[in-house]
């Protein structure tokens, strides 16, 4: 009996859902986190944490972390992302290993390359549109003699 093997159309959306999750949302994390400043927390202000610098540094941490994963701007970006990751896990279940990893990393990077333009209003240079197309080139050429 024949393996039932999902249609390559499904492979190949995914592997572009894995890219966009993990490469569109990185440039919203990034200005999220950069634009973000906590609030001040009394408890950093308590004697036993101000007179110790390892005590203010790990608390002051933990609340910066905190409140950053508090902030919409940042939390949202970040759990499509992470939800990228379980997409990517579940998928290498399926497909071949070889081509998958080297396929949602390159698609990670054109979407980060998109992101950047949307976000941050970054030219794509020329360079880096040649470049994003060898990526793609290479991706088919990969695709190809696997087949």
């Amino acid at each position: 009996m024949a393996e039932d093997n999902p249609p390559v159309f499904n492979y190949i959306l995914s592997f572009i859902l894995v890219g966009l999750a993990w490469g569109f949302t990185t440039p919203f994390i990034r200005r999220a986190a950069r634009t973000h400043t906590p609030p001040a927390h009394p408890t950093l202000d308590h004697p036993s944490i101000k007179d110790s610098w390892v005590k203010s540094k790990l608390y002051g941490a933990f609340f910066g972390v905190v409140d950053l994963l508090k902030n919409p701007r940042y939390a949202v970006p970040l759990l499509l992302n992470l939800t990228g990751s379980i997409w990517f896990f579940l998928l290498i279940g399926q497909a071949e290993l070889s081509l998958t990893v080297p396929i949602v990393n390159t698609m990670a990077f054109l979407f980060t390359v998109l992101g950047e333009w949307y976000v941050e209003k970054k030219v794509i240079s020329r360079d880096t549109a040649v470049g994003m197309m060898f990526s793609l080139v290479g991706i088919g050429l990969c695709v190809s003699s696997k087949q």
